[in-house]
Order: structure tokens, then C-alpha cells, then sequence
């Protein structure tokens, strides 16, 4: 009796050994999770700054990564690269984007258009994705220079006004001054035509 139990004892330890390996094997070749980190989801920028959208992935084997930009104006397909290989970028952002291997892009002098929702793709080689979204929003710049502009006309304003009534004044002194000289002159030639009268 005791050496069947031996026996089926020893057979169930190889059955056992070889079915974790095959299971260690399966687990080694099924497709690996695809993790996605977005540290910053929100951007806000100025027009012509460089705009970082930061993300790090992570996945077993070799991975494609796409990002497209979603706006009021539609959708764009930015860049499109799989890590350590080719990397596709679309022409309209052809000298404006630069690409990192955690998956992130840079963006170089950003105007309004490139407000909206950016979208990250990274798929593994057995087909499984993730998926991640960086809103960016893009502000005009407001100069200070504006600022000394307004200051500055209206620093020019009020000299203009103070010199208007500066010439005002100086029209009517001469007004004053000739009415002056109008009216003594009339009294002397007054008094010598009297003069003339008596001596006659």
C-alpha cells in the first residue's frame, strides 16, 4: 500500500512543478498592465511661451505613444512615435513640438489656437492601452508697457491742455495791450487836433 501513495505522491509533485512552470510562463507572456501618470493636468500659459505637457508611462515591452489636440477648431493628430524607434510628428506642428521618452511632448511658442484638450494614447505591443488628458488654456499677454502708454498720453494730454490756455491767455493780453495802445493813441491824436484848433 505504501508504495502507490509513494508513487502518486511523486507524480503529483511533478504535475505541481510543471504546472507552475507553465503558469509562470503564461503569466510572463499574457500582456502587461499600461499605467499612465499625469502629474499636471491643467495648464495655463501665455501666447509665444513653451508649454510642457508632462506625463510618465510605464508598460512592458515596446510602446506607441500618440497625442492629438481637440479644440473648437477640431482635431489634430500632433505625434505619433513608439519608444526607441520612429517618431511621426504631423507637419503642422512639425518645428514646434519636441518629444521625451516618459511620453511627454514640449510645445514651443504656443498662440491661442493651441487652447483645448490634448490627448495621450500609449498602447503596449499586445494591444492594451491607456488613455490621459491635459487641458491647456492660453492667455494674451497684457503688457506693462500699456500701462506707461496710457500714462504717458495722458501726461501729454494735460501739457497740451495747459498749453492751449497758456495761448489763450497770452491772445487775450495782447487783445487787452492793442485795445490799450488803440485807445491812447486816439487820445493823443485827439489832443493834438484840439491843440491845432486853439493855436489856430
Amino acid at each position: 500500500l505504501m508504495r502507490p501513495l509513494q508513487g502518486c505522491r511523486g507524480r503529483g509533485v511533478v504535475v505541481g512543478t510543471v504546472t507552475l512552470c507553465l503558469a509562470a510562463g503564461w503569466a510572463l507572456q499574457t500582456p502587461g498592465v499600461v499605467s499612465l501618470v499625469v502629474p499636471q493636468p491643467n495648464i495655463n500659459a501665455t501666447v509665444a511661451q513653451n508649454i510642457l505637457l508632462s506625463v510618465e508611462y510605464s508598460c512592458r515591452g515596446v510602446a506607441t505613444i500618440e497625442w492629438k489636440h481637440v479644440s473648437s477648431w477640431g482635431t489634430t493628430k500632433i505625434v505619433e512615435w513608439k519608444s526607441g524607434n520612429y517618431v511621426n510628428i504631423s507637419t503642422v506642428y512639425k518645428d514646434r513640438v519636441t518629444t521625451f521618452e516618459n511620453g511627454s511632448i514640449q510645445l514651443l511658442n504656443v498662440g491661442m489656437r493651441d487652447a483645448g484638450y490634448y490627448f495621450i494614447t500609449v498602447t503596449d505591443e499586445y494591444g492594451t492601452n491607456t488613455y490621459g488628458t491635459i487641458i491647456v488654456n492660453i492667455y494674451e499677454i497684457i503688457y506693462e508697457d500699456l500701462h506707461f502708454v496710457a500714462v504717458l498720453f495722458a501726461f501729454l494730454a494735460a501739457v497740451s491742455a495747459i498749453l492751449i490756455c497758456f495761448m489763450w491767455l497770452c491772445n487775450k493780453s495782447l487783445h487787452l495791450f492793442q485795445k490799450k495802445t488803440t485807445h491812447k493813441l486816439t487820445a493823443s491824436t485827439t489832443e493834438e487836433i484840439e491843440l491845432e484848433t486853439i493855436e489856430c
